[in-house]
């Protein structure tokens, strides 16, 4: 059976008893924090969904939210300044790490190595042995992980809570990480342990859950007007250069493959459309994205 567009609008909205209750004990949040997480799950399995571009936004997302904790200034338009113009030995500072090692968390299936790829500073050894202290139901299993990273590593918030999420995804039935206790965790939240952890956990992933699914709605509909007005571009390359723009959160003209003037008149054309977004607000040095 096919659905349309309209048929995932319907879904993607979060039942109103899930949005608007209020969860005060650890029993009202699992419930509600699974029925989010069900919910969520069933939007994800829709095939209008861009897998690679919902990952790779909500990476963005986690990594915006682990550097404002951290009390630094950067916000999203930073972090991807500071990722998309590195050249060879550059050193992307301490927030662009922040989001180097997100994006290449989510980038590819979970296991040892994909994990130590994205935290090249954690030994694989500790993060086997980290992911091992996580079981029970998923976010037990996932505020177990944190609670044992923040005890044996204090400081190492942005590893703890990847491999938090690492843990939560396949509990879940998902062999990529979808980044949503990062966002949802405050402060506050990661000083906690036990069960106080455990709630905490609960209602992040409830508030990040219906976030994740509006986004995906979002992105549906973007990137189906995309895939519609593809057929109209004429320059050569520029079937391989949607498909970027499909799957990445953002896309710099120098990186598509296209001559740069091409290259800059195909991202004009494609803003002109309204299938795409420049996201700088810059003369220069722009970046696009759905």
């Amino acid at each position: 059976m096919t659905y349309a567009l309209g048929d995932f609008d319907t879904l993607q909205q979060m039942p109103s008893w899930v949005t608007s209750a209020r969860a005060e004990t650890l029993e009202d949040a699992a419930f509600l924090s699974g029925a989010a997480l069900s919910h969520l799950h069933l939007v994800l399995n829709r095939e209008e969904v861009p897998q690679s571009l919902l990952r790779s936004r909500l990476a963005l997302r986690a990594a915006e939210a682990c550097v404002a904790r951290s009390g630094r200034s950067e916000r999203a338009g930073e972090l991807r300044d500071a990722i998309a113009f590195l050249q060879p030995g550059d050193h992307p500072g301490p927030a662009g790490e922040t989001y180097l090692a997100w994006r290449r968390a989510v980038e590819r299936p979970i296991s040892v190595k994909a994990l130590h790829r994205a935290l090249p500073e954690v030994e694989a050894g500790q993060i086997a042995e980290w992911l091992d202290a996580g079981h029970g139901a998923p976010i037990n299993r996932a505020a177990l992980v944190l609670e044992t990273v923040l005890t044996d590593a204090p400081r190492q918030e942005v590893p703890a809570l990847i491999l938090a999420e690492a843990a939560l995804a396949p509990a879940l039935g998902w062999d990529h990480v979808v980044s949503l206790l990062a966002t949802g965790l405050k402060r506050a939240d990661l000083s906690k342990r036990g069960e106080d952890l455990r709630l905490a956990c609960h209602h992040a992933v409830m508030t990040s859950a219906i976030d994740a699914a509006r986004l995906a709605a979002d992105l549906a509909r973007r990137t189906a007007y995309l895939k519609a007005v593809a057929p109209k571009l004429r320059a050569k390359g520029a079937g391989e250069s949607v498909q970027m723009f499909l799957t990445r959160d953002a896309v710099a003209p120098s990186t598509l493959p296209l001559p740069d003037r091409a290259a800059r008149r195909l991202c004009d054309r494609l803003v002109g459309l309204g299938a795409i977004r420049e996201l700088t607000g810059r003369d220069t040095f722009r970046l696009y994205g759905v």
